[in-house]
């Protein structure tokens, strides 16, 4: 055992050296790998500290857009509603428009079966919708914003039935009587005798007293009459009649001047001066309608009764006095013998006869054989009109 011991000795020591160095080289080979472990994860997060931010992704179809508008683009925006009567009941076919603040018109629209409309497209700000339908009121919203690509709904618009309009066209009563007096003027019994002193107007415009002047001295200078006054003269000679005249071309003229002169004053007096002393209407008005008893008591009591020129029934001052001023100027030229009250009484009776009978031709034949008798639409049947202009409130 000695002879080993400085070999063993040597040879543990170097089994001790070895494990040592084995050791540590495992120590080497660890300890290099975990630092460079750790120094790279610190590298990487103080790299990702020091980089700035990165960019947000990005709608690439507005980008694109906004590159060629040169700049970025405000998303549209939208109005819509619902337009309704009184009743709930949807309007079609309504006009609606929206317009900027400002009032330019910007887009029109009608609405649908259920009333609806839509805009699109709109630009933020500020925005009024009007709508109009036929038969009812326009309509016109409150001002309001719409913010941009906003979808604006706007509250239940219910529409009110329009107020009826009523125009009354301003035309003085006195040239709607000239009207009505020139349609007269054309009337004539079977396309002769005058007609002019019947109305079949019931509201006719009243007449001015130039306008009874006129209309008298038309009909009583018309060449009919002169034809009535020639018969009527020869039918006294041949009867014979005031014998104070005489027979002969001298008694037909004396006769036929006292007819024409009676004539033309009666006209005169009940037609014009009485008529507008007393404010009366000359003319008859044709009834036409109702019973048969109503229509001859209405021809009857024209020669009692006339129509103001307002309108109301009144005596029938002018042709009573008419009738007797005119017998009472007869005296001056009927035959001494004929004259008197007796004369005066007799014209006036004979007046007041013959307005009776002529009412009731007037009320049952005379239309039928009268000719140029106005059609009720014609504009010279129209009524008198009042001045001016009103509206009656919605209903």
């Amino acid at each position: 055992m000695q002879c080993f011991g400085p070999h063993v000795n040597s040879l543990t020591l170097w089994v001790y050296r070895v494990l040592v160095w084995a050791f540590a080289a495992t120590l080497l080979l660890r300890t290099p790998e975990s630092a460079i472990a750790q120094q790279q994860a610190l590298l990487r997060r103080a790299a990702v500290d020091s980089l700035p931010d990165a960019p947000l992704p990005q709608n690439t179809d507005r980008v694109a857009n906004d590159q060629a508008l040169g700049g970025p683009q405000e998303r549209a925006g939208g109005v819509s509603g619902t337009v309704q009567d009184s009743t709930g009941a949807a309007i079609t076919g309504a006009q609606v428009s929206i317009s900027r603040e400002e009032g330019t018109r910007l887009q029109t629209a009608k609405t649908d079966a259920l009333g609806e409309f839509t805009f699109n497209g709109l630009t933020a700000g500020s925005y009024v919708v009007i709508v109009d339908a036929v038969g009812f009121a326009p309509f016109a919203t409150q001002e309001f914003p719409l913010n941009a690509g906003e979808l604006h709904s706007l509250p239940l618009i219910a529409l009110s039935v329009a107020g009826a309009t009523t125009e009354v066209f301003v035309r003085p009563t006195e040239e709607i009587a000239a009207e009505q007096i020139k349609a007269e003027e054309k009337q004539r019994l079977i396309g002769v005798v005058p007609n002019f002193y019947v109305s079949y107007v019931p509201d006719a415009a009243p007449l001015t007293s130039k306008q009874k002047f006129s209309l008298a001295t038309r009909d009583t200078f018309d060449w009919t009459r002169l034809i009535g006054v020639s018969v009527g003269a020869g039918i006294q000679q041949a009867n014979n009649s005031f014998e104070g005249y005489g027979q002969g071309a001298q008694g037909y003229g004396k006769r036929w001047g006292a007819l024409f002169a009676n004539g033309r004053i009666s006209d005169f007096l009940d037609h014009y001066v009485y008529a507008s002393v007393f404010h009366q209407d000359p003319r008859y008005f044709y009834q036409g309608t109702g019973t048969k008893k109503s229509r001859l008591y209405h021809a009857l009591s024209y020669a009692f009764v006339a129509r103001s020129d307002s309108g109301k029934a009144m005596p029938n001052y002018s042709y009573l006095l008419g009738d007797l001023t005119a017998g009472a100027i007869s005296n001056a030229y009927y035959p001494s013998s004929d004259r008197g009250a007796g004369l005066v009484f007799t014209n006036a009776g004979f007046g007041l006869a013959g307005r009776m009978v002529q009412g009731l031709a007037q009320e049952f034949i005379g239309k039928r054989l009268t000719k140029n008798v106005p059609s009720p639409s014609s504009p010279s049947t129209s009524g008198p009109t009042t001045k001016g202009k009103t509206i009656e409130p919605p209903h």
